[in-house]
């Protein structure tokens, strides 16, 4: 019973990566569809929805994980979680770092001032970090407070302490670009040189304050794995998860009047509005998986199975696409721009078509990775 709900939450998360990885490998960022990109600053695009996806799913599965301490001591619980988060926040910023010298150094400057410049301006946020730091606090909160209920109330605690300091310290115009205290924060705590740019200024997306909304979108996938347990039905689980989502979906929007749906500040409407969809999403794959099983000729679990295969190994995926994602794009080997302009273009056309079919080889490519290593069983994790 757990397997396949695991199974479920597994295509879910492969399918989440993929997106990560199309979305961030196009074929040239001057021509991408509008869907495949982020808002300018508030709004929400289906790009917006991939990154609360893997973190409304790590909590999900983080449910499942914290089941086998229940009755027993939690301080193997917490170690597992301090040991994890920092890992991942360890390795995020070893993939800022990396290849941990310019690979287009300025020719005017000798070995040691581009080395010098390189750590300077070295970002210390970035998606791994965010998850580490979400991953770390949702855990920690849903181990202290432990009831459902409880959680729950500290899911509101969290979204209204990220608003108010939002709010309260921010300036005349708190969810702007120029006016919010997170940017603020993260400059005052790293420098200037240590922030995304973006945006034209410095400020991070990824910033440390996100990471406290970003511990909300946690704890409401984890609520979500501890219904999917106590389900006695699968179709009653379905049922109701799908009913959650409206209702979560339509919290977000009512709140996004008075807090505007903005990824960058992961304001609380936004956490609401994507672990809505999130939801939705979930009791879609179970449903397909779990209820309908095999419908006519179509085995639902083995048609997923690319996605399953690439969500039992998502971290490492992610990880290596952005490592050959800066090597291929780079002078030194330079083959992300020879395949888009000499294989994409000529084959599907030029523009947005080519930029698109350059990111769907590209994530192809980490599926068979995937594939390759679910078949002979190898699972690489932090």
């Amino acid at each position: 019973m757990e397997t396949k709900r695991y199974v479920a939450l597994d295509i879910l998360r492969g399918m989440t990566v993929a997106g990560m990885m199309m979305v961030n490998n196009p074929g040239s960022w001057s021509h991408v569809y509008a869907p495949l990109r982020h808002a300018a600053w508030h709004g929400c695009t289906p790009t917006d929805l991939v990154f609360p996806f893997f973190l409304f799913i790590v909590g999900a599965a983080m449910a499942f994980s914290f089941a086998k301490f229940s009755g027993g001591s939690a301080s193997v619980a917490v170690k597992k979680l301090v040991i994890r988060g920092g890992l991942i926040f360890i390795t995020g910023l070893l993939l800022n770092a990396f290849p941990f010298y310019p690979l287009n150094p300025n020719p005017d400057l000798s070995w040691g001032a581009n080395y010098l410049n390189y750590v300077h301006n070295l970002r210390i946020f970035g998606v791994l970090q965010r998850i580490g730091m979400a991953y770390l606090l949702g855990g920690l909160l849903a181990l202290w407070l432990q009831k459902p209920k409880k959680i729950g109330w500290g899911v509101v605690a969290v979204l209204l302490l990220h608003w108010a300091i939002l709010y309260f310290f921010g300036g005349d115009d708190p969810y702007s670009k120029e006016g919010n205290i997170s940017g603020s924060l993260d400059i005052w705590l790293l420098g200037k040189s240590h922030v995304y740019k973006g945006y034209g200024l410095p400020f991070d997306p990824e910033g440390i304050l996100g990471a406290l909304s970003g511990a909300g979108t946690v704890l409401l996938g984890y609520l979500t794995g501890g219904l999917i347990q106590k389900s006695r039905q699968k179709i009653d689980a379905v049922g109701l998860l799908f009913t959650l989502s409206l209702v979560s979906i339509g919290l977000g929007v009512v709140w996004g009047a008075w807090l505007p749906i903005n990824k960058p500040l992961w304001t609380g409407s936004y956490v609401l509005y994507a672990a809505g969809w999130s939801t939705m999403l979930l009791a879609f794959f179970i449903y397909l998986v779990d209820v309908a099983g095999h419908c006519g000729k179509i085995n639902f679990e083995k048609l997923f199975y690319p996605f399953k295969a690439l969500g039992m190994n998502p971290l490492f995926a992610f990880v290596m696409a952005g490592v050959l994602g800066r090597l291929l794009g780079s002078r030194m080997l330079g083959w992300s721009p020879w395949f888009y302009q000499h294989v994409c273009i000529p084959l599907l056309g030029p523009e947005e078509l080519g930029s698109l079919s350059f990111a769907l080889c590209y994530v192809a490519l980490f599926i068979l990775m995937a594939v390759v290593l679910h078949k002979k069983k190898i699972f690489i994790k932090l």
